[in-house]
């Protein structure tokens, strides 16, 4: 089985945790905190704050922002469900603006229609590795005085004209197992705003600026030294796996010809990280999965049911009308595009997917 996501371990990280293990220092610290001035340096931000998962990091952004009990935040209806669920944690209501279809990032048009005076921030998603529209989200964000939030989670090295995400707003990343990098498990918030970037170290430790003066309410939300130093090792090879899994997307887009599939695009001046390689099935999506199961080739579906009609989003009553997002749901697959493929795999895949 060519399998659908693949981490990139190997003699470095082995040796990154050896040292950490050796060194009987296995909580947050020396690690911890070059692996922050590593990643603060790549998105081009003044601070980072390594936090336990990118679903932490969500959760004390909005905190940190001030989101809380009556507010409103808007986002999207097609993400992993953390996006939506981190804005609950903070005590606040998601709301949810319909996606552009080509992209499948939340569009900033239906954003509009959707502010009311409660509401307090944006979170777009940079969905599959394509950063969403942060040029018109920033211009609503600025016209209506609201914070941004940028999910990050399946976007590490994307950027717009240059620019990294996770600079525009604050910015909120995953290091989960199958991500671009990894970390086993962990997450990263981006600001260049002192006073989030001090809320934040606060939060994700108990409320503690200094020991056991516990100054607000907090979390664990910490990332351990052990978890840092497979994130640095990683890090040093970001730009390498990145080029990797755009060479092999590029393989794909230039070789799938069936009429039936509509392959990823990368707006002028976005570079897209190709987290996810996700085409459109025209026609019984199930039995073309079945069919590459049975060719050996590994498949997802990421989203098979948008967040608002989700069971415990309906138990919620936060309805939404999302069109497109529903219509994406029924048509996305996602290939094979991990930097473990193989020339033989990307023929494969080409092959199996050319004869849908």
């Amino acid at each position: 089985m060519i399998p659908s996501a693949k981490p990139m371990l190997g003699d470095e990280e082995r040796l990154a945790v050896s040292e950490v293990l050796e060194s009987g220092h296995i909580a947050q610290g020396e690690r911890t905190a070059r692996f922050e001035e590593e990643w603060a340096r790549l998105t081009g931000v003044n601070h980072a704050v390594a936090v336990s998962s990118g679903t932490a990091a969500l959760c004390l952004s909005l905190i940190a922002h001030g989101i809380g009990p009556g507010d409103e935040v808007i986002t999207t209806p097609f993400s992993f469900i953390a996006s939506a669920n981190s804005i609950l944690f903070a005590g606040a209501k998601p709301l949810f603006a319909d996606i552009d279809p080509a992209t499948f990032n939340i569009d900033p048009e239906a954003i509009e229609d959707l502010v009311t005076p409660r509401t307090k921030a944006l979170l777009p998603v940079h969905l599959y590795g394509h950063p969403a529209d942060m040029e018109a989200i920033l211009a609503i964000a600025d016209k209506h005085g609201l914070a941004v939030i940028e999910d990050c989670c399946q976007a590490v090295g994307a950027s717009i004209g240059g620019r990294p995400v996770g600079s525009f707003g604050t910015g909120c990343f995953s290091l989960y197992a199958t991500k671009n990098i990894t970390a086993g498990e962990g997450g990263m918030i981006t600001t260049s705003d002192e006073s989030i970037a001090s809320a934040c170290r606060m939060l994700r430790h108990h409320g503690m600026r200094e020991p056991y003066r516990h100054e607000i309410l907090g979390y664990n939300f910490r990332m351990t030294d052990i978890a840092a130093a497979i994130g640095l090792a990683q890090l040093s090879k970001l730009q390498r796996l990145t080029e990797a899994r755009r060479a092999n997307a590029a393989y794909l887009t230039e070789r799938i010809v069936n009429d039936r599939v509509i392959t990823p695009v990368e707006h002028g001046g976005f570079r897209h990280v190709y987290h996810q390689y996700t085409v459109r099935i025209g026609g019984d999506r199930d039995a073309a999965v079945q069919k590459l199961l049975g060719a050996g080739i590994g498949v997802g579906i990421f989203y098979k049911l948008p967040i608002h009609l989700q069971p415990c989003y309906a138990k919620l009553g936060i309805g939404a009308s999302a069109p497109h997002a529903e219509a994406a749901a029924k048509e996305v697959l996602s290939l094979p595009v991990h930097p473990g493929l193989s020339s033989a795999d990307l023929a494969t895949i080409v092959r199996e997917v050319n004869q849908l």
